[in-house]
């Protein structure tokens, strides 16, 4: 009798964890040529065309002028306006017509604002009559402001010719006080007191009863400061939206603030008061500007504007080049990654591989997971190196070539390249599981395009008006191009803020969770039905 002896093996039994899995399907995804290519397609076309939209920029403009302030501004191109740079290092217009006298330390400036009135379309050498009106938000109050240089520090207090009351300070700050317009029958009093680097402002409608409006700090504030009355009006915009596109139209303003009842405390300047034009006028001004004082009454005229200017095709110099344009290629690069993504899944579906994989491992959800994880990561890094290279050889390029530019910090940078990069994978994650639900590589392209591509693309070109823009922007999967919002839009500026010019509906945080819960819905879909089918 022959006693056979089974085979026993000097290995040790197999690990069949979720990271075997994981390693399993990233060895399946390198080991496919076609893959790679199509991730490598995916950072050149996605870089790429941003470093054509740099190369392509005109080299015969300067991206910089001296401001008198020791700061370089924002500049346009060939000549064009220039903006300096406010304290935080944004653009800024800081354009007024300034009745000022020196303040040593500390003190506070109070008055009464009586009326406001002004123009609107300012013939400025062309056909037509100037219409009595008043910019929305055309300002008059009064102002402590380090130095007459634009771009300096400042906060004020003031009337927003639509907005009430406002506190506003460094150009990007802004409290409302006491809502209405000024009238004869309801003036408004106003009140900025300095205590050191601090600024406090109050508002009252009887000049008995006050009510703070906000206190903020101007680190750095000289010891003699610039205080008075000041009167702009900004350009009106008038924006007007359509099937096939979105236009916006401008025409220069003038406001005029009429001041009594004004008092002083702290150490002010003996002499009289002086005028000044701060910013000399601007694209944003006229340039005009004059005051009047009569018997304790200021009459104050001036146009331009104190705030932010926002980037891209929301303000007048929309020449210089932002963020937003060297990530153009973001949409063409996701049109790679969803070829790649939908083969992920559906190409074991067509060569019927799937069978071996799930044989492999039965616990379905556990390979869509793995497929899901490795997608994801390598569409994070392509859509980041992209992004990468689009933002920081572009803007080296454009610096170069002495194009203008819009500037960002390179913290905003930063988070615009990994943003990008987020948008990327979670939109791979989302294409991998609509493969796994319809398991055809076309149809699941196709789905992507529509569900990604072609929303944000008919928003950025400005193809549909911007109203429908905006709501394809919230409910589609496309919400999540906020992820590459650079720059804010600003409450206190009336600009068109488009997709065109990087501006999204949702906050970045928010279009990712747009993005977020369409990729759940159809991974829990695709979960479902692979558990629920036949390979």
């Amino acid at each position: 009798m022959t006693t056979i002896t089974p085979y026993r093996s000097d290995l040790g039994p197999g690990r069949d964890g979720f990271a075997q899995l994981l390693h399993a399907e990233w060895t399946k995804f390198r080991t496919v040529r076609g893959w790679i290519i199509g991730v490598i397609v995916a950072v050149l076309v996605g870089g790429g065309l941003g470093l054509l939209t740099a190369g392509g920029s005109q080299s015969a403009c300067q991206s910089s002028t001296s401001t008198g302030t020791g700061q370089s501004g924002s500049g346009a191109a060939c000549g064009g306006p220039y903006f300096p740079l406010g304290p935080g290092g944004e653009p800024v217009s800081d354009d007024f017509y300034f009745v000022h006298q020196p303040l040593a330390g500390d003190g506070s400036i109070t008055v009464r604002l009586a009326s406001m009135s002004g123009f609107i379309a300012l013939p400025d050498g062309g056909p037509g009559q100037p219409v009595p009106g008043l910019q929305e938000w055309a300002k008059a109050g009064i102002i402590v402001k380090a130095n007459l240089n634009p771009g300096s520090a400042y906060a004020a207090m003031m009337v927003a010719a639509d907005h009430g009351v406002r506190m506003q300070w460094n150009y990007t700050g802004d409290t409302a006080g006491l809502p209405g317009a000024v009238s004869a029958a309801s003036p408004r009093w106003l009140r900025l007191t300095r205590a050191g680097d601090v600024l406090t402002g109050y508002d009252s409608s009887d000049g008995t009863h006050w009510t703070q409006v906000g206190t903020v700090t101007l680190a750095g504030l000289p010891a003699t400061v610039q205080a008075g009355l000041f009167t702009t009006s900004p350009y009106d915009v008038v924006i007007s939206t359509a099937f096939g596109g979105t236009s916006r139209s401008s025409t220069s303003t003038q406001a005029t603030g009429v001041f009594d009842r004004l008092t002083r405390s702290g150490t002010w300047s003996s002499g009289s008061w002086t005028g000044t034009y701060v910013g000399g006028g601007s694209y944003y001004s006229t340039g005009q500007g004059k005051y009047h004082q009569a018997d304790g009454t200021f009459t104050v005229t001036g146009s331009g504007d104190i705030a932010p200017v926002p980037a891209g095709h929301g303000n007048p110099d929309d020449s210089a080049l932002t963020l937003t344009d060297y990530l153009v290629g973001t949409f063409a690069g996701l049109i790679a990654i969803a070829v790649v993504a939908a083969l992920f899944i559906t190409g074991e579906y067509r060569r019927n591989l799937i069978r071996t994989t799930l044989a492999a491992s039965p616990r379905r959800g556990r390979v869509l997971a793995a497929k899901a994880i490795v997608i994801a990561a390598v569409s994070f890094v392509a859509g980041a190196v992209a992004a990468a290279v689009a933002v920081l050889i572009g803007g080296m390029i454009t610096r170069d070539r002495g194009y203008a530019e819009f500037p960002a910090p390179w913290t905003t940078e930063l988070r615009v390249i990994i943003g990008t990069g987020v948008l990327v994978a979670v939109a791979a994650v989302l294409i991998l599981a609509v493969g796994a639900i319809v398991r055809r590589s076309a149809a699941t392209v196709t789905i992507a395009i529509v569900a990604l591509v072609i929303p944000y693309f008919l928003a950025a070109v400005s193809l549909v008006p911007l109203g429908v823009a905006d709501w394809l922007l919230r409910v589609t999967p496309a919400a999540g191009f906020a992820l590459q919002q650079a720059y804010p839009a600003y409450a206190q500026v009336t600009a068109l803020y488009s997709p065109r010019s990087g501006y999204y509906p949702l906050a970045p945080w928010a279009g990712l969770l747009v993005l977020a819960a369409w990729t759940a819905l159809a991974l829990a879909g695709a979960v479902y039905l692979l558990r629920r089918r036949d390979a």
